[in-house]
C-alpha cells in the first residue's frame, strides 16, 4: 500500500497591520489568488485527497479556503493549534495520528520546509524546495501501510510547484508517469 502527502507551505501573508498578532495575520490579495491557484493546479493534476490538517493561524485556514475553493474535494480541514509554528517533529506526530492513505497539510516555515527535506528521498526543486517559500506545495509518496511507517527520507517527490502568480501553476511539467491518470 502507499501514502501520499500533499504538504502545503501556506501563501502569501499582509504585514498591513503591525499591531496584528502573528496569528491573526490575514492573506495578501496575491496570496488569496496563489491558494486559489494551487487548488486549480491540484484539481487539473488529478490529485485528491482523504483528510486534510492545517495551523490553526488565519493565513493558513485562509490558504486552505482557498484551494478547497478551487479543488473541490468536499474534505473538512481539521485546524488545530499543534501545527502553528510547528517544528518537523510536531509535524511528523500530527502526521502518523492520521488514519487515512492521502493527507493534504497546511503549515508554516521554517518548519513545513525543514519536514519536506527530511521526508524527501533525494534532492529535489534546487534552491526553491529548499528555502520552500510561501505557497510551496510537494507531493510525496510513501510505500506504507500506515503513516507510522514513513520513517525519515523515504518519500518520493511526485511533483513540486511553487506558485508565485496564478499562471505559474499552468507552467510546472508534472513527472510524468507518477501523476495519477
Amino acid at each position: 500500500m502507499t501514502r501520499t502527502l500533499i504538504l502545503i507551505r501556506h501563501a502569501k501573508s499582509g504585514w498591513d497591520d503591525p499591531n496584528l498578532h502573528d496569528h491573526a495575520r490575514p492573506l495578501h490579495p496575491s496570496g488569496i489568488r496563489t491558494a486559489a491557484a494551487i487548488g486549480r493546479w491540484l484539481r487539473t493534476g488529478g490529485w485528491t485527497c482523504d483528510q486534510a490538517i492545517s495551523s490553526d493561524a488565519a493565513r493558513t485556514r485562509a490558504t486552505w479556503e482557498g484551494i478547497e475553493s478551487e479543488w473541490r474535494t468536499g474534505i473538512v480541514c481539521a485546524f488545530t493549534p499543534t501545527l502553528y509554528h510547528a517544528d518537523p517533529q510536531a509535524m511528523m506526530t500530527v502526521l502518523t495520528g492520521c488514519a487515512l492513505p492521502t493527507v493534504v497539510m497546511v503549515g508554516h516555515n521554517p518548519g513545513i520546509g525543514e519536514f519536506a527535506r527530511r521526508l524527501a528521498a533525494g534532492p529535489s526543486g534546487g534552491d526553491r524546495f529548499r528555502t520552500y517559500p510561501t505557497g510551496a506545495t510537494t507531493i510525496f509518496r510513501f510505500d506504507a501501510d500506515r503513516w507510522t511507517d514513513i520513517g525519515r527520507s523515504g518519500g518520493t517527490v511526485l511533483d513540486f510547484v511553487v506558485p508565485r502568480a496564478p499562471e505559474d501553476v499552468k507552467k510546472v511539467p508534472g513527472r510524468g508517469a507518477d501523476r495519477p491518470q
